[in-house]
């Protein structure tokens, strides 16, 4: 499976963005999806995921500000990110599996200004 995504860029603190990530070659409807990122000279972190039912879990400096969600339909996965702060600041990585996160993007980056 080939994990593409888009959407990232430079923001304002306070602004939003909304990343995309489609798959190709297969179906994800049966995969569980998440997002994760990197920020410079820190560890690889879980931001938010999705299982195939649809419900979201995210870590606790994202929530109630990301929104992550599927359209099985166009293969694709969404975060939402709202009021951006500049520790938000990373690479961005798709992530999908059946079990466990298997497949992986190549990342996108996100850069929110104060």
């Amino acid at each position: 499976v080939q994990l593409v995504e888009s959407g990232g860029g430079l923001v304002q603190a306070g602004g939003s963005l909304r990343l995309s990530c489609a798959a190709s070659e297969r179906s994800i409807s049966n995969y569980a999806m998440g997002w994760f990122r990197q920020a410079p000279g820190k560890e690889r972190e879980f931001v938010a995921g999705i299982r195939r039912n649809g419900d979201g879990n995210y870590a606790d400096s994202v929530k109630g500000r990301f929104t992550i969600s599927r359209d099985n339909a166009k293969n694709t996965v969404y975060l939402q990110m709202n009021s951006l702060k500049p520790e938000d600041t990373a690479v961005y990585y798709c992530a999908a599996g059946p079990l466990g996160y298997k497949y992986w993007g190549q990342g996108t980056q996100v850069t929110v200004s104060s």
